[in-house]
């Protein structure tokens, strides 16, 4: 199945990012994100309990509008990382941080995207299922967690043959 190509403002680094790159790519900026969601949820709770106050105890709701806040930090600041990676938004730290690491690999003589234990038929079905996922978060969270060489983008910009990553 081909690639669907996206025009966007920003080249485009990986259509498909491994979870522990997106988390390892996050900005101060993510994480402002992720600890405002976690205390703003607790505190909209405690917020609305001083308008209209109820006879329960309120430390049970607040723990979990912390817990709530907390997953749903996580996933905002992880769809903004993904956003960059994809390239809707500005990216040029993430650009050189990739051609970096990338690069790096590919002098070592490691696969790009990491090598896997999976079938080349579980790699594609997983990156069918993970592929722009992030944009699903309020259906069904999914994370992309198997490497796979399906990632849009040519691997000779990292110096190795476009055709050493490919599945034969």
């Amino acid at each position: 199945m081909p690639q669907k190509h996206i025009d966007t403002p920003y080249p485009l680094i990986d259509a498909d990012p491994h979870a522990s790159r997106v988390v390892r790519y996050f900005r101060l900026s993510d994480y402002a994100v992720w600890a405002g969601a976690t205390a703003a949820f607790p505190s909209a709770l405690y917020l609305w309990e001083m308008a209209d106050p109820a006879k329960l105890k309120l430390r049970t709701s607040l723990r979990l509008g912390g817990f709530l806040g907390f997953v749903g930090g996580f996933m905002l600041a992880y769809q903004r990382s993904s956003a960059r990676f994809w390239g809707w938004s500005e990216n040029k730290r993430e650009e050189e941080a990739d051609l970096a690491e990338l690069t790096q690999r590919a002098k070592e003589g490691k696969p790009l995207y990491g090598e896997s234990p999976q079938p080349l038929w579980v790699q594609g079905t997983a990156h069918r299922n993970s592929a722009f996922s992030q944009l699903k978060f309020s259906t069904f969270p999914m994370f992309n967690l198997v490497n796979h060489p399906h990632h849009g983008t040519d691997p000779a910009k990292y110096g190795v043959g476009s055709d050493s990553t490919e599945p034969k």
